[in-house]
């Protein structure tokens, strides 16, 4: 394979995170608290309009955390799309629940709120919404099914870093929202993860579980067992510096979003998400689908885009063919056609801050020329 010219995904580290890194170092504060945790949860919870903000060590932590605030219990059942990442549906087993799977819907590829009823049982006690590849999910339709019938819905933001509904921030439409800052993501603190809420008793409760279970207002003493699932001062510090830019960030990866949509328009057989009307997608990674017209598969597409070093990604596998699920979604007679063809046909392009035009151009071309 050829050395990586152009990767899938990078961490820009341009602004001032040096700079916050070295501060947090020299001041001694390199655990898990001290003032760019307290910045960061700030900063994070108005951008996302909720009322609080907890940072904790990874997204699939925040998922974890969110349905154990939620008492989700052994027997529970989850509804959650089989197009997602898995970590989805793992903070579901983590917690003894049974993540139950729905189709996608075609035009945001998310969970189909048209699909949900059907899939409602008497032990279903929620949804995870995810905004996928950052495209928010359909989030009035959710949440007025989710009233009717008495559910909570956690969004899964891992991907949607600052996207909208309706105009309104991502993160703040559910229960609960749950972000990662894996190195991949628009932001990133190499590991890392949050959860915003407005309700102060789940507040209260999810930051009493992160710290080990100790009452906040009673130092060692534990009422609950809890979990160590905090993020530093440090890693908060590449947050705090990162979202001081963060208009500039979206701006330059809306550019390379728009600078695809115009150049792979005119290949046949090349298609890619048009979001719906209603939604400002969060630019995380430019997906297109590949159909038979471009004249081979998507996964022959990317082996020769490998070999000429440009990284890419399938999109992920559905959930309900991977072996930890697969047994109970065949028992439960579980059919996902939209979910099966997009995992079939998507690829993630390269997609990150500091990428060029030249560099876009370079992918560009070489899938032109691959249909040929």
């Amino acid at each position: 394979m050829a050395s990586i010219k152009v990767p899938v995904a990078a961490a820009d580290m341009s602004g001032e995170e040096e700079k916050f890194v070295v501060e947090a170092v020299r001041s001694t504060w390199v655990s898990s608290t001290g003032p760019f945790v307290d910045s960061f949860e700030r900063t994070f919870a108005d951008i996302c309009g909720s009322d609080s903000c907890v940072s904790v060590c990874n997204g699939t932590v925040a998922l974890h955390l969110a349905l154990l605030a939620l008492d989700v219990r052994p027997g529970d059942e989850v509804l959650v799309p089989s197009l997602t990442y898995i970590a989805t549906a793992n903070a579901c087993r983590y917690v003894g629940a049974e993540p139950v799977f729905v189709d996608v819907d075609p035009k945001t590829w998310c969970i189909d709120p048209n699909k949900l009823e059907s899939a409602i049982t008497r032990r279903t006690r929620g949804i995870i919404a995810v905004h996928l590849y950052g495209h928010p999910a359909d989030m009035d339709a959710i949440t007025h099914l989710a009233g009717v019938h008495g559910l909570w819905v956690v969004e899964d933001a891992a991907e949607a870093h600052m996207a909208k509904y309706r105009g309104r921030p991502v993160g703040g439409l559910g229960t609960i929202g749950t972000f990662s800052f894996y190195g991949n993501k628009i932001f990133t603190s190499g590991e890392g993860g949050a959860l915003t809420v407005s309700d102060r008793q789940a507040e209260l409760r999810i930051r009493t579980l992160r710290g080990q279970g100790m009452d906040p207002l009673r130092r060692y003493y534990f009422p609950v067992t809890g979990y160590n699932f905090r993020l530093t001062n440090v890693q908060c510090a590449m947050l705090c510096a990162q979202l001081a830019r963060r208009d500039a960030i979206l701006a330059k990866r809306n550019s390379i979003f728009e600078a695809y949509r115009q150049s792979l328009r005119s290949i046949p057989g090349i298609s890619f998400h048009e979001p719906a009307d209603w939604a400002e997608p969060a630019p995380w990674l430019f997906c297109i689908l590949i159909d038979d017209k471009y004249g081979m598969t998507r996964d022959e597409l990317a082996a020769r885009l490998a070999g000429l070093g440009i990284e890419t990604r399938p999109f992920f596998l559905p959930l309900h063919s991977l072996p930890p699920f697969r047994e109970q979604s065949r028992a439960r007679g579980e059919v996902f056609p939209i979910t099966d063809e997009l995992a079939s046909r998507g690829l993630n392009l390269p997609t990150y801050n500091q990428m060029s035009m030249d560099e876009v151009a370079f992918v560009v071309e070489a899938i032109r020329n691959a249909s040929g």
